[in-house]
């Protein structure tokens, strides 16, 4: 295994399968993510605007370089959905180098 911290996996959450398939499409379009993982329906308990809110949401696992996080933060915000939409980025600090190398020449 490679160790590298050139490459991230974002999380980002939103409201349905059809939200989520369009912002895949797109970031994946815009050559700013190499594979994007849509996971089927959970709940998500948060706070807005002072209230304890209760909805059913989809996770995106966005796997890009760490050097496209600007680019991808704009973009979501141009076509989220959400007023805030989650952006968490987790490092990968281990992958094989064939698919390092996969990830890198899709993007």
């Amino acid at each position: 295994m490679q160790q590298t911290d050139a490459f991230v996996v974002l999380l980002t959450t939103v409201p349905d399968a059809n939200t989520g398939e369009r912002l895949a499409k797109g970031l994946i379009d815009q050559e700013f993510a190499a594979c994007i993982n849509l996971l089927p329906a959970m709940t998500s308990f948060y706070k807005w605007q002072g209230k304890v809110e209760c909805d059913s949401e989809q996770q995106l696992l966005i796997k890009t370089r760490r050097d496209k996080i600007d680019a991808i933060e704009q973009w979501l915000t141009d076509h989220h959905p959400y007023d805030v939409p989650e952006l968490i980025t987790l490092p990968i600090s281990d992958s094989s180098q064939d698919y390092l190398q996969w990830l890198n020449d899709s993007i």
